[in-house]
């Protein structure tokens, strides 16, 4: 699909000019403004207001250095990130990534895609995200917290609870979340909800750990449904096996599925009877370990290196490893193996190329705005109990998670059909988060 509406073409050609050699967020911006196309011929006020041209631009993008010692004593010196880029709803949210693919084109793509799902959830949060090109893998204890010591001593200056709430990512979890809430405590006198994801004993919110998982789990449960099916007796394929991945094959089983592929960054494995998530767990939760020693642990499994899961046959595909992962030629594989739904849990893992081919050939799909956004959810609910002082039960946090993900689904389905594009899941995402954050932006004038 190419941009055909001048003003929305004439704003794509700014952001090319403006941000040269940053192939991610061309292509997220890109993506969101060809579903754009039908809401800006009904509504003129927003080509009159500027707004597009407002909401592809960052509010504000801050770059600074990490200098840290190692545990030889050599000073190292990393580069940190935060991009707040549209508060119109609410303060700043957003992850923190530390991964050495992290640079300014991805943090801005994270960024923006996370204004749009953090619109979805129907919480007062605007979108930001943020992180640092450090690589957690092989450091020790000692090193990380020194790290992130260093990474929040900058930042600190530029967060705060009701302006902006960074979380984790793909390289930041509890433990990297209690360090940098130490310091920030340490540096400011306070004890705020200034981060998320935070250890139960100093403030975090029972499911966040399952958050992003489950949610998925439910709006795919949701897309089933819309189409007349469920879970129950299906064979899905998951990439990944972090948190996401992790907690989607367990909701998933729960749900009446069988998971019978996970990934890392080496290889897959594939178990014909389902993930053993003990051994799984086990793995990557305790020992931090690579995926393939799976196979040398259950019977029956196989670990195939330097390859990803999309050749297996299935009737669901959940990606949650990365952005990317999954290109035409992988979605071609899934078609012709039998997958008929695919949901994103990792922010933008498919390519634009391999949604086409989903949406081409009548597999439904669910985008990562819309599909992923149970993280971000459960942190805005770990924002409330900070402010009300209060911990809510596993079950009250994710009941309102499974109604916020329902809640989702149906406003996807009800944007995309408003504009004419019924079932067009990735449409509706767009236009149903976009329209909130146009409406903000449009009565708080030109800011």
């Amino acid at each position: 699909m190419a941009l055909t509406n001048n003003y929305l073409k004439g704003v794509y050609e700014t952001v090319l000019k403006r941000n040269p050699n940053e192939p991610e967020f061309q292509q997220a911006v890109l993506e969101v403004l060809e579903s754009f196309e039908p809401v800006v011929e009904q509504r003129p006020e927003l080509e009159e207001k500027g707004i597009i041209d407002r909401i592809v631009e960052p509010e504000r993008m801050v770059m600074f250095r990490v200098p840290w010692v190692d545990d030889n004593g050599k000073v190292q010196v990393n580069r940190g990130f935060r991009v707040q880029y549209n508060s119109a709803i609410g303060p700043y949210k957003g992850g923190l990534r530390f991964h050495p693919s992290v640079c300014a084109s991805v943090i801005k793509f994270l960024g923006f895609e996370q204004c749009f799902k953090n619109s979805l959830t129907g919480l007062p949060m605007g979108g930001g995200k943020g992180g640092s090109d450090f690589d957690p893998k092989g450091k020790s204890d000692a090193e990380i917290m020194r790290f992130c010591q260093s990474f929040i001593t900058e930042l600190q200056r530029h967060i705060g609870q009701f302006t902006d709430v960074p979380a984790g990512d793909i390289g930041v979890g509890g433990r990297e979340i209690g360090y940098m809430y130490g310091q920030y405590k340490r540096l400011n006198n306070e004890a705020v909800g200034v981060l998320t994801g935070k250890g139960l004993s100093f403030g975090g919110s029972l499911a966040r750990t399952e958050a992003t998982g489950y949610g998925l789990c439910y709006y795919t449960k949701e897309m089933l449904a819309y189409k007349g099916t469920s879970f129950e007796g299906k064979t899905v394929v998951i990439s990944g096996s972090g948190n996401v991945a992790i907690y989607a094959a367990q909701k998933a089983t729960e749900l009446g599925a069988k998971v019978v592929t996970m990934s890392d960054s080496a290889g897959f494995i594939y178990d014909p009877n389902g993930i053993n998530l003990d051994v799984m767990k086990d793995i990557k939760e305790v020992r931090r370990a690579r995926i393939k020693e799976y196979a040398d642990l259950v019977p029956g499994s196989t670990y195939t290196a330097g390859a990803r899961p999309w050749n297996t046959v299935c009737d669901i595909a959940l990606p949650c490893a990365t952005q990317n992962e999954l290109d035409e030629n992988d979605a071609k594989a899934l078609i012709a193996n039998g997958c008929k739904f695919v949901a994103e849990g990792a922010n933008m893992p498919s390519t634009p190329e391999a949604v086409a081919q989903f949406q081409a050939n009548g597999v439904f799909f669910g985008p990562a705005k819309a599909a992923n956004a149970g993280g971000v959810a459960t942190s805005g609910l770990e924002m409330s109990q900070n402010s009300l002082r209060l911990s809510w039960s596993f079950e009250e946090v994710d009941e309102r998670l499974h109604d916020i993900m329902v809640n989702i689904f149906k406003c996807c389905v009800e944007s995309a059909e408003k504009y004419g594009h019924k079932d067009n899941l990735v449409m509706g995402a767009n236009i149903g988060g976009f329209e909130k954050i146009a409406d903000a932006m449009l009565a708080q004038g030109i800011v």
